[in-house]
């Protein structure tokens, strides 16, 4: 495959199209390993929470707070390596940002104690917000239109697998490893993406269309999309919805292996047909993008979610079960792949020349939304109940801040 080369001043809305399929092929793989790499990070070591909490002599919550050190860290990440990228292209603030992960991963692998996996995961988090944030400017770098909707759908699909996929990767390598082998493994990946991106990936911002990287600068462009009532109304919805995936994420391992008794392959298996779902979502909701806005698909996955989401909590409350625990949990988990991508579309589309600024702010609002709501789940005791509470009341300010925010703004729902 002959490697694109990115023409200074050219206009990256066109230059896209000129690609070849092999070469978005090429594009789509790269750029979803890059994405994946922080739901990988995040949620890898989920079905291991009960043995490293036993490896380590400390309490669930503690270790659920290791997973809280991640998103925290993934946030701060992506709200430096975001602006980094606007001013210095993508490719240098990426291989940075994916080397500190391996370095990182390397560090909780040998941690001795509850506490340095915690600040390892901080640092490991910051490192592998790069590639969230980086895939998503380069796609917005090079396309507009209805292209631009299936590069970002496609990229969603991979931030909506990976998270749920995530774990039943995890539960099988904890068959041959220890938890610690899990995060070998990690380092692993993160070096494989760092070289591979070294060799393919091309600079998609030309000098003359990058900013001045300085305090001044950065802290202009946040309070330029802050005072955007439009992006702040779909950012509040992107992290309402998130922080309901990470709740499920969260709590999952505990509810399902420890009230019901499923094993860590049975949890892997659970998730795997929730991905299933979430993974539908996704394409479907590339589908529908192109004959209703994304508002109006935004507005029918959330309304699934809520409706997935109180019958989880009532049949919670009348001691339903196992299946009366999983059934409602698939219509929470697999709207959300309705919606995730259409967040991107309608973020990413009003604010192409500081696309990197915009994808970090808004990944940097899921993952510390998230981190700092979805323990609440472990505080009151990793019951369904409380993961349905939890899902419930992050639904709610999601659905208001798209009813009384996003549907009164203007968002383009036709790219150009």
């Amino acid at each position: 495959m002959t490697t694109p080369t990115i023409v200074a001043g050219a206009a990256p809305a066109h230059f896209g199209d000129t690609l070849t399929r092999s070469q978005r092929l090429t594009y789509v793989v790269m750029l979803g390993a890059l994405v994946a790499l922080g739901p990988f990070t995040i949620d890898l070591y989920l079905p291991a929470f009960p043995s490293v909490a036993a490896s380590l002599s400390t309490t669930n919550a503690a270790i659920q707070l290791t997973l809280t050190a991640t998103t925290i860290g993934f946030g701060l990440g992506q709200l430096l390596v975001g602006p980094l990228s606007d001013a210095m292209g993508r490719r240098l603030p990426l291989l940075i940002a994916t080397s500190v992960h391996v370095v990182a991963s390397i560090g909780v692998a040998m941690a001795p104690t509850v506490e340095w996996v915690m600040v390892g995961r901080i640092v490991q988090g910051v490192g592998a917000a790069g590639g969230s944030v980086v895939a998503l400017a380069v796609v917005r770098d090079l396309f507009g239109g209805q292209r631009l909707i299936r590069m970002l759908s496609r990229l969603a699909l991979v931030i909506g697998f990976a998270p749920v996929f995530a774990p039943v990767i995890g539960s099988q390598l904890l068959r041959f490893v220890e938890w610690r082998g899990v995060f070998v493994f990690l380092a692993a990946y993160g070096l494989l993406t760092t070289v591979v991106a070294a060799f393919i990936l091309v600079e998609t911002l030309p000098r003359e269309r990058r900013g001045r990287f300085s305090a001044a600068v950065v802290a202009q462009r946040y309070r330029r999309l802050v005072k955007d009532p439009a992006f702040l109304g779909i950012a509040v919805v992107g992290a309402a919805t998130f922080t309901t995936l990470f709740a499920y994420l969260t709590a999952s391992s505990f509810v399902l292996q420890d009230v019901f008794g499923l094993s860590a392959q049975q949890f892997g298996l659970v998730f795997g047909i929730n991905s299933v779902g979430l993974v539908a979502g996704t394409q479907i909701s590339a589908r529908l993008m192109r004959y209703v806005a994304p508002r109006v698909v935004t507005a029918g996955g959330l309304s699934i979610m809520t409706l997935g989401a109180l019958a989880l909590l009532t049949s919670s409350l009348l001691d339903a079960g196992l299946l009366g625990v999983i059934i409602p949990l698939f219509f929470v988990i697999a709207p959300a792949g309705l919606v995730m991508p259409t967040v991107q579309v309608m973020a990413l589309a009003d604010h192409a020349t500081e696309a990197g600024t915009a994808a970090s702010l808004v990944g940097a609002a899921n993952m510390v939304v998230a981190g700092a709501v979805s323990p609440l789940v472990g505080v009151w005791g990793n019951t369904p109940t409380a993961m349905a509470t939890v899902m419930l009341a992050a639904l709610a300010v999601g659905q208001a801040s798209l009813w009384l925010v996003v549907r009164r703004r203007t968002t383009s729902d036709v790219m150009v």
